[in-house]
């Protein structure tokens, strides 16, 4: 066949450009290792078998039904064990259940401890025989010569375990006992349905929910498939094992599949998951996992990954960095996974299924699992706003479905129930801002009643709902102290920090106040926003605890945690105003509050600016500057403010840099807490150089520009429009913005207005190893709007 030279040009142009578009999407998932801080990991952050926001997500587990007394500590898998006991399913803050275990030999139906393996059916393995991946997952458990392999699609779970030649080989199905932060297990059920068909369900009463919403519970069920029919069957729980039974229940219920297996024989299995029903587990079975193998389920999952991590295409010579930034990425957008169905179908609090709404703009909404959005707001939802906007809207409209059904936002959510971690509630604050960003996709007016309702209604208010002080607040205009360790109408224990936090909050529900032409509501709130200032100690000039008759707390030490802070100290709560920077540094003084801050990051820099090497998820609560916590998480970026902002590209860089690891110890500073992707989507929006320390809750929000890592960074924006980043003359000396443009023009600002990088086009920087002192100084963000 003869092709003229004009088409052959045609066509090889068009090669060439699929050759770079898919250059560009291949080489992003080698630079993702979800090892990487494995060590002192929360129960959601390790679990590579998974899509994004899916919600089954396998992992291994060594220590998953060890369980944990204050509900959130470090449980499932960490790097310094070095057995497996089980594969789970379910990883959500407070949600876990439903592990499968392959064996060959003598019966066991306990995992056994970490210290004693062969006491249960717990495996050996060796990290060299171990592969973790965006959808994937390998190990050779060395106890029984067992090959494992994970995958999943967005509901369901995919085994393939490859067993050498053995006569005693089996299948475990561990339903009924603890895993992770599940809590007690109330009730649960496993049955052969037929001969490779299996079903059931687990009940769970975590930690979080007996004191936040005690009259609730967490159920997972399943149904699932295995590829090959069992020799014999049998059963066990609490009470024995029963040799023959195909179907066990209450706690410790499981069942187990004997086989003889061929050398190299492959069994796999299939699980559809649900936290509606079994029937709903089944049919998202059948949508996503009917005739579909586990190498085209591994394909398919390896896919997604690479097409939403390739939405933010990062270049450079340095590796580490990429690595950080992709398993950063990762982190985000595993977290926070979908608790809805294929047709819709979510679990209500009442134990009925609601059914989502069908949505009245471009997004289809999925009803999510979440931890507090405490802190998310200067790392998630800047991330999900720049690319990811559908999973803001997730947030937006799963929020608004709990606050029909119970008459308040949930702090944080485990199937529509409330398992608050700190007790504030940010909820408000976040639809605010994604309300200023065009997220709109509900009922306005219903939704801003919804936010003013949890800014200043303090009646009947549920625990789990937080801001159980709120009246106080309103009262006062700031949260008395109280001694006890409580929160209601009178004060609050932490009511320095809850102060400022409201004080926060109550300025992005004065802004949505303001855009629907609501004055007195408005005037209401903008006042209560400067409640901070009734805590300012002119003479420290700090931020102090204040009791209800006014006079401030004695005995005051300015590095003491937990006494007015919650997770924090004075010191590290000052700089908690970022809804007014421009009234702090005034109240502070300019020359000061440059100094100070400059001061703390020299000293925190010394301890890797968290808690040094100490492998503890609290360890830098008392230092200076806690980058392993929510508080601190802004104000590296102040300087924009304070009118240095070469500081704030020096320090947001030198925290990339030094707090952020590529080890499974030293990963998010050293066991850190990583609450579902917020400290990997901090290093994300920071490498980028952008950030907005108000969080979008400007009636006209604004993006503040820092110090990219990266010599190039191309955005696929979520306007679909596309961003390109370039930092000229870039390098780990080059640290300093000497010039910029934006689409061509002169940016003298450090700052620009939202909705003018969102039209997309190309923000160009030209970096030196010294600062230019005149750059961006002459406007500096704006504070008040």
């Amino acid at each position: 066949m003869r092709i003229k030279f004009k088409t052959c040009i045609v066509l090889l142009a068009g090669l060439l450009a699929t050759n770079n578009l898919s250059a560009q999407n291949q080489n992003v998932l080698k630079y993702v290792n979800p090892n990487i801080g494995t060590a002192h990991s929360r129960w959601f952050f390790y679990t590579p078998a998974a899509v994004p926001y899916g919600m089954a997500k396998l992992a291994p587990s060594t220590n998953g039904h060890y369980g944990n007394k204050q509900g959130w500590e470090a449980i499932g898998y960490d790097t310094r064990h070095n057995s497996i006991e089980g594969f789970v399913h379910f990883h959500e803050w407070q949600v876990g259940g439903v592990s499968i275990m392959p064996a060959t030999g003598e019966l066991k139906v306990k995992p056994g401890d970490l210290e004693n393996p062969d006491g249960g059916y717990r495996s050996r393995f060796d990290r060299k025989n171990e592969t973790a991946e965006p959808g994937y997952y390998k190990v050779l458990l060395d106890d029984y010569h067992i090959t494992a392999e994970l995958t999943a699609t967005k509901h369901v779970g995919f085994h393939r375990y490859t067993f050498p030649e053995n006569k005693q080989s089996r299948v475990i199905l561990d339903i009924g006992n603890v895993q992770g932060e599940s809590g007690d297990v109330k009730d649960a059920k496993v049955s052969m349905t037929d001969e490779t068909h299996f079903q059931g369900y687990v009940i769970t009463y975590p930690k979080y929910l007996k004191g936040s919403d005690p009259d609730g519970q967490v159920a997972m069920y399943f149904w699932g498939e295995i590829s090959k029919k069992p020799e014999t069957v049998g059963a066990f729980n609490d009470a024995g094992i029963t040799q023959g039974a195909t179907a066990s229940q209450g706690k410790g219920a499981g069942v187990f599949l004997n086989y003889k297996t061929n050398n190299q024989e492959a069994i796999e299995l299939k699980v559809g998951q649900s936290y509606t029903s079994i029937e709903n587990a089944k049919a998202n079975f059948q949508a996503e996992a009917r005739g579909l193998s586990f190498n085209q389920a591994k394909q398919q999952a390896q896919q997604i990954w690479q097409r939403e991590l390739s939405k933010l295409y990062v270049e450079g010579s340095n590796e580490s960095d990429k690595v950080k930034f992709y398993t950063g990425l990762f982190h985000a957008l595993l977290g926070r996974g979908v608790a809805s169905d294929v047709n819709g179908t979510y679990p209500k609090h009442d134990g009925s299924i609601g059914h989502l709404p069908a949505g009245q703009g471009k997004y289809h909404a999925d009803f999510i699992n979440t931890d507090a959005i405490w802190g998310g707001y200067w790392n998630l939802t800047q991330l999900w706003a720049l690319s990811y906007p559908q999973h803001y809207n997730n947030f937006v409209q799963t929020q608004l479905q709990v606050y029909n059904e119970r008459g308040w936002f949930g702090d944080g959510i485990a199937n529509s129930n409330f398992v608050s971690g700190v007790g504030t509630n940010f909820v408000g604050l976040a639809i605010a801002a994604a309300y200023n960003i065009g997220i709109r996709d509900y009922n306005v007016q219903e939704a801003y009643q919804a936010i003013k309702a949890n800014e200043l209604n303090g009646k009947n208010r549920k625990t789990g709902a937080g801001k159980m002080d709120v009246e106080a607040f309103v009262k006062y205009g700031y949260s008395p102290y109280v001694d006890e360790d409580k929160a209601d109408a009178e004060g609050a224990h932490f009511s320095a920090s809850h102060t400022l936090e409201y004080s926060y909050s109550t300025f992005a529900a004065a802004q949505m106040a303001k855009a629907l032409g609501k004055t007195a509501d408005y005037q209401q709130l903008i006042k209560l926003s400067n409640g901070w200032k009734l805590l300012f100690d002119k003479e420290q000039k700090l931020i102090r605890p204040k009791r209800a008759d006014g006079t401030f707390i004695d005995k005051f030490d300015p590095y003491e945690a937990w006494r007015g802070f919650q997770e924090g100290n004075a010191i590290q709560y000052t700089f908690f105003v970022p809804q007014n920077p421009k009234a702090l540094i005034a109240a502070i003084g300019k020359d000061e509050f440059n100094k100070r801050l400059d001061d703390i990051f020299v000293t925190a820099q010394k301890n890797g600016f968290g808690g040094g090497k100490e492998i503890d998820a609290f360890a830098g609560v008392k230092s200076l500057y806690n980058h392993g916590n929510q508080p601190n998480l802004h104000i590296s970026w102040l300087f924009n403010f304070s009118g240095k902002p070469w500081l704030t590209q020096k320090w947001s860089r030198a925290i990339c840099d030094e707090f952020y690891g590529t080890e499974s110890i030293h990963g998010y500073g050293y066991g850190q807490d990583e609450d579902q992707g917020q400290l990997g989507s901090w290093y994300v929006m920071a490498a980028l150089g952008l950030f907005d320390v108000k969080g979008f809750t400007d009636l006209k929000p604004i993006v503040e520009i820092g110090s990219p890592v990266f010599n190039k960074a191309t955005i696929q924006l979520g306007n679909g429009k596309q961003l390109a980043i370039q930092a000229k003359n870039n390098s780990a000396k080059n640290t300093y913005i000497q010039s910029a443009k934006f689409n061509g023009k002169p940016l003298n600002n450090c700052w620009l207005y939202r909705d003018e990088l969102m039209k997309g086009g190309k923000l160009e920087l030209v970096m030196g190893s010294k600062p230019n002192i005149n750059w961006g100084t002459k406007v500096p963000p704006p504070s008040v709007q």
